[in-house]
C-alpha cells in the first residue's frame, strides 16, 4: 500500500491493525556514466514498494533528497545539509506520530544518509525523553534505518555477478536495480577507462571531482543489466521483508 494512493479512511483503517510504516530515503546524485541521477531513490523506492506488498505495509512517499554535498561538482546533483534533511526526517516522523503511527522503518538507499539519518533518530527520541507531559514510561516512537544493499543475499550476489568490480559508488548493483525498474532508460556509454574506477576517500565536492573525474568509486557500472537487478531484487525483497517484520515483533 502506497500512504499517497490512500484515502485518510484507508489509513485509518490500516492504523487499526500495525502502526508500523515503511519510509524510503535516497538521494538525487550523479552516479557515474551510465549510472541515473536518481539511483539511490529510485532503489529506495522500489525496494520499499516490494517490500511493503510482501509484509503488507504500508509505504510513504519516498524522500528523494538526501546528504550528497560531495557529489555537488556534477551537474544534476542535488543536496540537503544536515541540518536541513535531520529537520525534515523530524517533521516527517512527526506528522505520521500525530495519526498513531509508532514504528518508523527508512529503507536507505545511500551510504551518505547514514550519519544524518541517524543523529535525527537521536533528536526524535530526545523530544520524548525530555517531554514531561509524556511521562518517562511511555513507548513512544521507534526508528530504525535499514540499507538494501547490505541484506546478506544483496552481499553474496554483487560478490557472485561483479566481484570486486562492485566498488562503493556507481555499483553495478545499484545500477542493475535501476535498469529493471526503469527498463527505458538504460544508457550504452563507451568502455570506461579505467575499467574500474580508483578507490579513496574525499573531503568536499571539489576534491571529489579531482580524485574521481567520472564519478565512479571503485566500480565497473558497464557490468549492471536489467536482468542482474531482477536477480538481485527477487533474493533481497523476502529478506528486508523479514527484517521489517523483525522490527514491529522486537
Amino acid at each position: 500500500m502506497l500512504l499517497h494512493l490512500c484515502t485518510w479512511e484507508e489509513t485509518e483503517a490500516y492504523l487499526k491493525r500495525s502502526t508500523g510504516i515503511i519510509i524510503p530515503i535516497g538521494s538525487t546524485e550523479q552516479h557515474g556514466p551510465n549510472g541515473l541521477i536518481g539511483t539511490d531513490a529510485i532503489c529506495a523506492e522500489v525496494f520499499a514498494k516490494a517490500v511493503g506488498e510482501a509484509a503488507d505495509a504500508l509505504v510513504a512517499p519516498t524522500i528523494n533528497v538526501g546528504m550528497a554535498q560531495h557529489h555537488m561538482a556534477f551537474a544534476g546533483s542535488m543536496t540537503l545539509r544536515p541540518s536541513t534533511l535531520i529537520a525534515v526526517l523530524r517533521d516527517t516522523v512527526a506528522s505520521l506520530a500525530r495519526h498513531g503511527f509508532t514504528r518508523f522503518f527508512f529503507l536507505n538507499g545511500h551510504g551518505g544518509n547514514v550519519a544524518t539519518v541517524t543523529a535525527a533518530f537521536s533528536e526524535i527520541y530526545a523530544e520524548t525523553s525530555l517531554d514531561q507531559a509524556a511521562g518517562s514510561n511511555g513507548t513512544g516512537v521507534r526508528c530504525v534505518i535499514r540499507n538494501w544493499w547490505e541484506a546478506p543475499s544483496a552481499k553474496r550476489l554483487s560478490r557472485e555477478l561483479f566481484g570486486s568490480e562492485e566498488g562503493s559508488h556507481a555499483t553495478p548493483s545499484e545500477v542493475s536495480v535501476t535498469y529493471h525498474a526503469y527498463p527505458e532508460a538504460v544508457k550504452s556509454v563507451a568502455a570506461m577507462s579505467p575499467r574500474v574506477a580508483p578507490s579513496g576517500g574525499f573531503a568536499d565536492a571539489a576534491d571529489y571531482r579531482r580524485r574521481f573525474a567520472d564519478g565512479r568509486i571503485g566500480s565497473n557500472p558497464a557490468l549492471a543489466s536489467a536482468a542482474h537487478g531482477k536477480t538481485i531484487m527477487d533474493a533481497v525483497v523476502p529478506e528486508l521483508a523479514g527484517i521489517y517484520r523483525d522490527f514491529l515483533a522486537a
